[in-house]
């Protein structure tokens, strides 16, 4: 895609530890409880603004196309490889089907640019350029969210898992002088249709599952960095769980922006 950086670049490591969000202060107590804050205002890590793919991990199979066969790294089953093998792209694509590998399990592993903002207090908004395809990450969504049909990018729940410091916690919080960063996004997914993991006919199944963290690392003032953890179980194609990491750059807003429709040839 145009645009896009391919950068060397350190591993980022996920620091991460189960928490509870601490009280609010005693004397903005009574308030909280009449009228809780929105995930925005408890956000304690800025994800807006835009974002570009650092491809550092299978640069093969995501800066070319790759060809029937090349399954390396993904912990495919039997029956996957076979729908692999027999999978034929010309007639997905006279089927209509080019944005099958641009599904929720999928979409981050493109070389993209994001587009991250706020589309209530309530709901982060995910915009690729790869494919024009729009997520929804939904904090305490209400019944008829949860309740809805399966789609290309699924149902997303999310939740602010902050760091904690002190015993048991070591290296769980930046140490000081460090810009703060001071929890990251868990994102649960379901209700996923079946797409494919790579544009070569590596399928996963409507019974996925999918769960996130999104991490940033940095100073946002200069350069900051987000790196997406994502776990995919799938029953039906994969024999153990897929585990892989996505990394993008702050950029300035709209720098880099270019949007083009889903293929799967390119």
């Amino acid at each position: 895609m145009h645009g896009s950086r391919l950068v060397a670049a350190a591993g980022l490591g996920l620091l991460a530890a189960a928490a509870v969000w601490a009280q609010p202060p005693p004397h903005r107590a009574g308030a909280a409880a009449t009228h809780p804050m929105s995930a925005q205002q408890q956000a304690p890590v800025d994800l807006t603004g835009s974002w570009g793919s650092i491809v550092t991990q299978d640069w093969l199979y995501r800066m070319v196309v790759p060809q029937r066969g090349q399954y390396a790294d993904i912990p495919i089953n039997l029956r996957a490889r076979q729908f692999a093998d027999a999978w034929i792209r010309s007639a997905d694509e006279a089927a209509g089907k080019q944005c099958e590998a641009y599904g929720a399990a999928a979409i981050m592993r493109i070389p993209e640019h994001l587009r991250v903002s706020w589309q209530d207090p309530q709901t982060l908004k995910v915009q690729t350029d790869a494919g024009m395809q729009t997520r929804l990450l939904r904090f305490d969504p209400t019944p008829g969210q949860m309740h809805t049909a399966p789609s290309l990018q699924g149902n997303s729940v999310a939740k602010w898992m902050p760091y904690l410091e002190g015993p048991g916690f070591v290296g769980a919080a930046p140490r000081r002088g460090v810009h703060a960063h001071y929890g990251w996004l868990q994102v649960s997914t379901t209700e996923m249709t079946a797409g494919l993991l790579r544009k070569n006919g590596v399928p996963y199944s409507a019974q996925t599952r999918m769960s996130e963290n999104w991490v940033v690392n940095g100073d946002p003032e200069k350069t900051a960095w987000l790196t997406v953890t994502t776990t995919l179980d799938d029953p039906v194609y994969l024999q153990v769980p897929y585990v892989l990491n996505s990394i993008f750059q702050k950029e300035p807003a709209g720098a880099q922006w270019d949007p083009s429709p889903c293929s799967l040839s390119r």
